[in-house]
């Protein structure tokens, strides 16, 4: 566990709010990637980040479980609160923030181990200590993989198809047990069945966790999600929150013309 967490929660946050952003700017150096971003996250639902290439959604993403720590030059501003709590107080130890804000890649990294060791490392730098066979099988069937690769677990992941090879890196996120997954479009190196696959597989992965997902693809935003963050560029290649909302009011009646023009296509 994050060892701040067991502190005092001087938030009144809601319950059903998992994070929440509050006036989060990101600069690299001299360029500002993102400013003022505010956003609730809800528990055990899907929430999808959209805009046009280079509007922040990915750098957004990393905020979420600190992956821009590992960015140099990279500084963040404002708050981040996970479960009522600073994601970036001082005593928060990143490395265990990210076995709690697991990150599923844009295009599948199985380490060239086997499917099994793949599944089990999380567990090992975890250190686990129950029975791995059980825990390596939940979370492959979590992951609809364990009926097509129950008879082969040690052999090489890189022998899996693209689609499998996701699913097996969501196996190996959501192997100990976190309480949000981000995925960052984890469906665009895929072809179209294996992407209606991981789709479907994030529709039941909201039953037990909270799941953000960058994505390019306004259908899929439609289909997974229930909410939709709509984020924009201005003159100076800053990214900024247009309209943040429920998914199917997003599509069906946004409250802002950009928003409109976006989701038909009217500019990318």
């Amino acid at each position: 566990m994050v060892h701040n967490v067991n502190g005092s929660n001087t938030d009144n946050t809601n319950g059903n709010i998992v994070l929440h952003s509050e006036d989060v700017s990101v600069n690299y150096g001299d360029f500002r990637a993102l400013r003022d971003i505010n956003m609730d996250i809800k528990r055990r639902e899907v929430t999808a980040l959209i805009g046009p290439s280079g509007c922040g959604k990915s750098t957004m993403l990393r905020c979420f479980n600190r992956m821009n720590d590992l960015v140099p030059g990279a500084e963040i501003s404002g708050r981040i609160l996970f479960e009522g709590y600073d994601l970036y107080g001082a005593d928060v130890d990143p490395t265990e923030i990210r076995s709690r804000i697991g990150m599923v890649f844009q295009r599948p990294n199985p380490f060239p181990k086997s499917i099994y060791d793949n599944v089990a490392f999380g567990l090992k730098i975890n250190g686990y200590q129950g029975n791995y066979d059980e825990a390596i099988e939940q979370s492959l069937r979590q992951a609809a993989l364990w009926d097509e690769v129950k008879d082969r677990l040690n052999t090489s992941a890189l022998d899996l198809s693209g689609g499998q090879q996701q699913r097996l890196c969501i196996a190996r996120a959501i192997a100990v047990e976190p309480e949000v997954v981000l995925m960052d479009e984890p469906a665009s190196a895929l072809d179209p069945i294996a992407t209606l696959a991981i789709e479907e597989l994030i529709r039941e992965l909201k039953v037990n966790y909270t799941i953000i997902i960058v994505t390019h693809n306004m259908q899929q935003a439609a289909r997974v999600s229930d909410d939709t963050a709509f984020l924009m560029v201005d003159e100076d290649r800053c990214g900024y929150l247009v309209e943040f909302a429920l998914t199917q009011q997003i599509f069906t009646n946004p409250t802002d013309e950009r928003t409109e023009a976006y989701i038909t296509g009217r500019f990318s």
